[in-house]
């Protein structure tokens, strides 16, 4: 079996089946639907008939495009997804993303390097600060 990155996007128990499986943070099935729906462009990675796994963009399409989601099923890990994931998203991002668009991701601690690959730079102090706030 080969693997296959389809445009669409996942089902709410595959999205929060191979996020929690990859080690992202849980999120509830109404957040998920919600979420999903209201997103600008999804991905997801087949082995088979099988999902293992997903990427999409999220942002208002004219000025803000985030990056999110980027997960893969560990038993499918270390084997070009991510970067199969990455090709599917920056193409989406540069046949729609106009001059002075701006595009973030919030990438987790050992995984930089991955996205400076697709033009991705880290935001330093004092020029920019990267900052969260998680409602629990």
């Amino acid at each position: 079996m080969t693997y296959e990155a389809r445009e669409e996007v996942p089902s709410v128990s595959d999205y929060i089946n191979i996020r929690l499986s990859a080690g992202l943070s849980r999120k509830s099935p109404e957040a998920a639907a919600i979420g999903l729906k209201n997103g600008l462009f999804s991905v997801v990675v087949y082995f088979g008939a099988i999902p293992v796994g997903i990427g999409r963009v999220i942002g208002d399409g004219g000025c803000f495009f985030e990056i999110v989601d980027i997960a893969v099923l560990p038993e499918h890990q270390k084997k070009g997804l991510g970067h199969l994931i990455m090709q599917s998203l920056m193409k989406y991002i540069r046949a729609n993303a106009l001059p002075t668009a701006y595009v973030s991701l919030m990438a987790d601690h050992g995984t930089p390097k991955f996205y400076e690959r697709y033009g991705f730079e880290a935001s330093l102090l004092p020029k920019k600060a990267g900052m969260a706030l998680r409602i629990t």
